[in-house]
């Protein structure tokens, strides 16, 4: 009888172990300018995704990268909202997540770095490591996200390799070791010499053209390249090996070693090459830190998480679209998923597979992949999903915003169209949306000036509502949380001028300097004031 009823939950299991084996879902961060979204389309080419990347001459809409799908992106040409997309190579499927590089929309990347397993870490060949390089990758190191990395634009002007590795690691305090190492530079780049597999990988050839030499000393070497460029190769690389750590895939995925690649995405080069090593070494998904208990991926029962949210990516529907990244289980079409935040069944009648803007219905999906569910204003950022089990993952925050504005509407008729438009936007985490307790103007939060621009052009084009801004009188704001229940309804009821809720519900205060924060903390030592919230997970404080 045991065997019975286990063995359809072994079978199960395998097939979900079997699927989970086979996804690779990856995020690429980068500083502005280092190239990723061309290596987006580039790596999506190689992938079989596409038939023409955007950054190839062509006519009208053909020209745009296919991942830059808003209109503000397409206008000014950076990547201002996170994008997913899926395609199969060798018999693997790469969930591909392109993140914006403006720190502006740090906080739409660091959600995004929650739902990925590894990450391809863009360098600039002439400039190195950059401020928000740094940034995104202190936060794959805080969640110990093991990072690729490629050092594009070889075919530029560019730093010496040694330069570029040892800055790798003195500024990020990580071992870096190069898989290939570049071969000439700039006008003289030829190609790349695989330091793993010892064979020469010349610029412009497909990867699938890697010529296999017996060694260094292969006297071919010097036809295919030239007698200079070959000493160069063999002096350069032979110091490589000996001085640089060497690839152990287990450092690698602890997070203490990146591997790197050379290349340029422009001109198509070393993008296989990097493909092959994110099918090699990233790693498929893994368990997951829950509350009340870590999830394996090839359990059974189906679990994930909402870690972004999208309204109007077909502006004709006014739809909004969940993000929901599989940590466990199968997904299939029809199904119904308990909402854990609020007991609510959720039907997921036709699930989506996304490229970029284009989307297509999943019959089935696994652990590691990344699916949409069609949203009616009932899922949130942070949301958890099962099937019955009352579990609920972390990790997914909110940062208290740098800029407060009013929202200043031209016109007093598009009131309710405002207040519409800004709750979706909330729920995607464009802003963070705050409603003053003494009633007065809504007040929206930023990282930055630029994310208030896409506020202000999303409001128009997709709702039809022109808006502005104005000054607050306030610098900064903090969650308010505390177990005394009287306590937060007295600071609340005394500070209504200065004090109103989030999205959510929250109990949030504003201040006009950091003096008056730390008064306030003295004031009101029985509260406590946060700078980052947990998604949902400070609400019950107050309720």
């Amino acid at each position: 009888m045991d065997v019975t009823l286990t063995a359809p939950a072994d079978a199960a299991a395998s097939e979900v172990a079997a699927e989970a084996a086979r996804r690779r879902t990856f995020a690429i961060i980068a500083h502005p300018d280092a190239g990723k979204t061309t290596l987006t389309e580039k790596l999506l080419l190689k992938g079989g995704a596409i038939q023409l990347a955007g950054a190839v001459r062509a006519k009208g809409n053909a020209r745009r990268t296919r991942s830059d799908w808003m209109k503000i992106e397409q206008d000014r040409g950076i990547s201002v909202a996170t994008s997913v997309m899926t395609f199969e190579r060798g018999g693997l499927v790469f969930n591909l997540l392109d993140t914006p590089g403006h720190e502006d929309f740090s906080e739409d990347t660091y959600r995004t770095l929650t739902a990925v397993d590894a990450a391809v870490m863009v360098l600039d060949a002439a400039k190195g490591i950059e401020s928000q390089t740094r940034k995104l990758f202190e936060v794959c190191r805080l969640r110990d996200i093991p990072i690729i990395t490629f050092v594009n634009k070889m075919d530029r002007e560019a730093r010496d390799p040694f330069e570029l590795i040892d800055e790798i690691e003195k500024t990020l305090a990580l071992d870096a070791a190069p898989v290939a190492w570049p071969v000439g530079r700039a006008s003289e780049f030829a190609g790349t010499w695989d330091l793993l597999e010892k064979h020469f990988l010349p610029v412009d050839a497909d990867d699938a053209s890697a010529i296999a030499l017996s060694g260094l000393g292969d006297p071919k070497l010097d036809q295919l390249v030239g007698p200079e460029r070959a000493a160069a190769l063999r002096e350069e690389a032979e110091l490589a090996e000996g001085a640089c750590p060497a690839f152990d895939l287990e450092a690698f995925r602890q997070g203490t070693l990146t591997p790197v690649f050379f290349g340029s995405a422009l001109r198509d080069f070393g993008v296989g090459h990097l493909l092959d090593g994110l099918a090699r070494y990233a790693p498929p998904p893994g368990a997951r830190e829950g509350d009340p208990r870590a999830v394996a991926p090839e359990e059974p029962k189906l679990t994930g998480f909402v870690f972004k949210v999208q309204a109007n990516m077909d502006p004709n529907h006014r739809d909004r679209v969940a993000f929901v990244r599989l940590c466990s289980g199968k997904l299939v079409k029809g199904m119904r998923l308990r909402q854990v935040r609020t007991g609510k069944q959720v039907p997921v009648n036709a699930p989506l597979f996304f490229f970029a803007k284009d989307r297509q219905v999943a019959e089935e999906a696994w652990p590691g992949d990344v699916v949409g569910v069609a949203n009616h204003g009932t899922l949130r950022i942070g949301d958890t999903l099962t099937e019955g089990e009352d579990l609920h993952f972390r990790g997914v925050p909110s940062f208290a915003p740098e800029i407060l504005r009013h929202v200043r509407l031209e016109d007093p008729m598009l009131a309710k169209k405002l207040k519409t438009a800004l709750d979706q936007l909330a729920e995607e985490g464009v802003v963070q949306l705050f409603r003053p307790l003494d009633g007065s103007l809504p007040v929206v939060g930023v990282v930055g000036q630029l994310q208030l621009d896409v506020l202000q052009s999303r409001l128009k084009v997709e709702y039809g509502v022109p808006a502005g801004f104005q000054d607050t009188i306030w610098s900064m704001m903090r969650w308010v949380t505390g177990e005394d229940k009287a306590a937060l309804e007295r600071f609340a009821q005394q500070n209504r001028r200065d004090a109103g809720e989030d999205h959510d519900g929250a109990l949030v205060a504003f201040f006009g300097s950091d003096w008056r924060r730390k008064r306030a903390e003295e004031e009101w030592p029985m509260l406590r004031f946060h700078a980052v919230r947990e998604q949902h997970g400070l609400v019950a404080a107050r309720k």
